[in-house]
C-alpha cells in the first residue's frame, strides 16, 4: 500500500499483525480496536499481499477484513495461498470468512435464499452459542449476543476441519473455527460499536495468538527517533509547522532526534485564526530551543486568493504557494534535503485506491502528494503509522503542553475553506472575530474537550436584519461542531438551544458584519467536516 522505507515501521521490532483489506468501509476500525490493545497492526490491500509480501512482513497473526465483492464472482479478491500453510492464527470477518471457506474447500452462495439455507442479513442480529471456544470468552454470559451483520452472500458449506460455534437466524455459520489450525471466522463485524462485545472478541484473538501488547508510545518514541537519525544522517530538514497537533508533535520528535539540523517554518498566510500566529510562535520559542522561521507571507497568499471563489482553485493556489515558500526557506537554511510532515495513518490509507483504479478526489491537500517531488526533497513522516489519538499520546510522552495536545484540528488552507465563495480581507476579518467568540463560548461552557472540531463558516449570502431602529444587510454565518474519534466519520455536537441562542446573540452583538447565525447539523458522511 505504501512505501515505508522512510518510516519507523521500516525498522519495526514490535510484534505485528497484518490486516488484509478487501475493501470494507470499516477496516480502519479493526486497526483501532487492535491499537487500543497495544497491538501494532498495518492495513494492506489484498492485491499487494502476495506470498513474498507475507514472508517479508512476518506477521504474528492475520485478520481478513470484510468487503463489498462476492467470492462467487470470477476474479474476486483472494488471500495469498501461502497464508493457509504459514502456521499463523487467522481471523476472517464477513467477506474474510467467505474467502476462507472458498479457498479451503467450503462453499459460498450468493443472493437471498429462502428455506433455511441462509439469507442476506443487514443490521442488528443476535447470535446464539453452539459450543465454547477461547475466542468467545466473555460472550454469551447473559444469553444471545447482539452483533452487526452486513452480508448478501452466505456460507452454505463449511470447509473441512471447521465446526460451528455460533448461529443467527439468517447465518447458520455465524461463528466457525478450525481449532487445529487456529483459523477462526465470523460472518458479522465485531469492530463496529453495534457489536457491543466486539472488542472482547479481538482481545481474545490477540491473546490466543500470543501477543504481549508491546505497542506503547514510549517504545514508539525510541524507535522513531532511531529511524529518523538513520534516515536523515547529517542532512538539514525543514518542517512545515502549522501549530496543529500533528505538525507540533512531529517537530518536537524530530528535534529530539536531530537537534539543530531541523528548522521549522511557520507560514503565516493570512488565513489563521485570531491571535494564532503569536500563540504558536511564542509557544515554540518559549518551550523549545529549536530554529524557527516565522514566514510572514500574508500579502503573497491573500494577493493571489483575492476574489477567488472555487474551492479547488483556492486549494491549488495555496498548495503552489506553500511549495514556493518552503523552497525558498529550504535553500536559505543551507540546502535542506528533507521536508518533515505530520502525515497520519488515515491519510496514508485513504491515499490508496482499494480497487487499484483512480480514486475520486474529494479535496486536494496542500501538504501531500507532489509537493516534495516538485521541491526535490525527501519526506520525513514520523507519524505515518499513528492515528490521531495516538499522536496525542505521543505528544504527552514528549511533554508538549496540554493546551497544544488538546487543540482542535485546523486545516492547512486555514480560513480560506471556511469562507465559501469569494475571499476578501474584510470577510476574513469578520470570520476571525466570529470564530473567536464561538470558541470562547465553548470554552466558557466547558465543552471544548468534548468536541473534535468547532469553527465558524461565513456564508456567501447577505440577509436583511433589524438592529435597533435600523435595517441591516449583512452576512450570515454557520456554526459547526462535531464529535469524532479520528475524523473519518463525524456527527454534529448536540448543543442545547440555550447555548446556541446565547452564542448567536453574542456573535451578532459583538461582530460587525453578521446579522444571522445558523447551526450545521450535517454528519460525515454525507457531508465533510469542513465546508470546502
Amino acid at each position: 500500500m505504501t512505501d515505508t522505507s522512510h518510516s519507523p515501521a521500516a525498522e519495526m521490532t514490535h510484534e505485528r499483525l497484518l490486516i488484509v483489506d478487501f475493501g470494507s468501509q470499516v477496516t480502519q476500525l479493526i486497526a483501532r480496536r487492535l491499537r487500543e490493545l497495544n497491538v501494532y497492526c498495518e492495513i494492506h490491500p489484498y492485491q499487494l499481499v502476495t506470498d513474498a509480501f507475507l514472508a517479508e512482513f512476518a506477521p504474528k497473526a492475520v485478520i481478513l477484513s470484510g468487503g463489498p465483492d462476492s467470492v462467487t464472482r470470477d476474479g474476486s479478491p483472494r488471500a495469498p495461498e501461502s497464508l493457509w500453510s504459514a502456521g499463523l492464527p487467522v481471523l476472517g470477518i464477513c467477506y474474510g470468512q467467505q474467502v476462507m471457506m472458498e479457498q479451503l474447500g467450503g462453499k459460498v452462495e450468493g443472493g437471498k435464499i429462502s428455506g433455511g439455507g441462509g439469507t442476506a442479513e443487514f443490521g442488528r442480529a443476535f447470535v446464539k452459542p453452539e459450543g465454547s471456544i477461547d475466542l468467545l470468552n466473555g460472550w454469551f454470559t447473559d444469553g444471545d449476543e447482539q452483533v452487526w451483520m452486513s452480508h448478501g452472500d452466505h456460507v452454505s458449506k463449511l470447509a473441512p476441519g471447521f465446526d460451528v460455534y455460533g448461529t443467527s437466524p439468517n447465518a447458520p455459520y455465524a461463528i466457525t473455527a478450525d481449532l487445529d489450525r487456529n483459523f477462526y471466522a465470523v460472518q458479522f463485524h465485531p469492530e463496529v460499536h453495534h457489536t457491543p462485545k466486539g472488542a472482547t472478541l479481538y482481545e481474545n484473538f490477540v491473546k490466543m495468538a500470543g501477543f504481549s501488547g508491546d505497542w506503547t508510545m514510549g517504545a514508539y518514541r525510541e524507535q522513531a527517533i532511531a529511524a529518523i537519525r538513520e534516515q536523515v544522517g547529517d542532512a538539514k530538514v525543514i518542517c512545515g509547522l502549522s501549530g496543529g497537533v500533528d505538525s507540533s508533535v512531529a517537530a518536537v520528535l524530530i528535534h529530539e532526534a536531530i537537534g539543530d539540523q531541523l528548522t521549522c517554518v511557520f507560514v503565516d498566510h493570512g488565513l489563521l485564526r485570531q491571535g494564532e500566529a503569536e500563540e504558536v510562535v511564542t509557544m515554540f520559542r518559549d518551550n523549545y530551543n529549536m530554529p524557527l522561521i516565522h514566514a510572514d507571507e500574508q500579502e503573497l497568499f491573500l494577493g493571489k486568493l483575492d476574489g477567488q471563489d472555487d474551492p479547488e482553485t483556492k486549494r491549488k493556489i495555496i498548495g503552489k504557494l506553500f511549495i514556493d515558500v518552503f523552497q525558498k526557506h529550504a535553500t536559505a537554511v543551507g540546502d535542506a534535503k528533507f521536508l518533515a510532515q505530520g502525515t497520519l495513518y488515515p491519510d496514508v490509507i485513504e491515499s490508496v485506491s482499494f480497487s487499484g483504479g483512480p480514486s475520486v478526489t474529494i479535496k486536494s491537500h496542500h501538504n501531500v502528494g507532489g509537493l516534495p517531488e516538485k521541491m526535490g526533497l525527501k519526506l520525513v513522516e514520523p507519524l505515518r503509522e499513528l492515528f490521531k489519538d495516538e499522536v496525542r499520546a505521543l505528544g504527552r510522552e514528549l511533554g508538549l503542553p496540554a493546551s497544544f495536545i488538546g487543540r482542535h484540528p485546523f486545516p492547512g488552507p486555514g480560513l480560506a475553506i471556511r469562507c465559501p465563495g469569494e475571499i476578501t480581507r474584510p470577510k476574513l476579518e469578520i470570520l476571525r472575530k466570529a470564530d473567536a467568540v464561538y470558541i470562547d463560548q465553548i470554552r466558557k461552557h466547558g465543552l471544548y474537550d468534548d468536541i473534535w472540531q468547532a469553527f465558524v463558516a461565513i456564508l456567501p449570502v447577505r440577509t436583511v436584519g433589524v438592529m435597533g431602529d435600523g435595517r441591516t444587510y449583512d452576512f450570515a454565518c454557520a456554526l459547526r461542531a462535531v464529535t469524532s474519534v479520528d475524523g473519518m466519520t463525524a456527527d454534529y455536537y448536540p448543543f442545547s438551544h440555550e447555548f446556541l441562542g446565547e452564542t448567536a446573540t453574542r456573535i451578532i452583538n459583538e461582530v460587525e458584519g453578521i446579522n444571522r447565525v445558523t447551526y450545521d447539523i450535517t454528519s460525515k458522511p454525507p457531508g465533510t467536516i469542513e465546508w470546502e
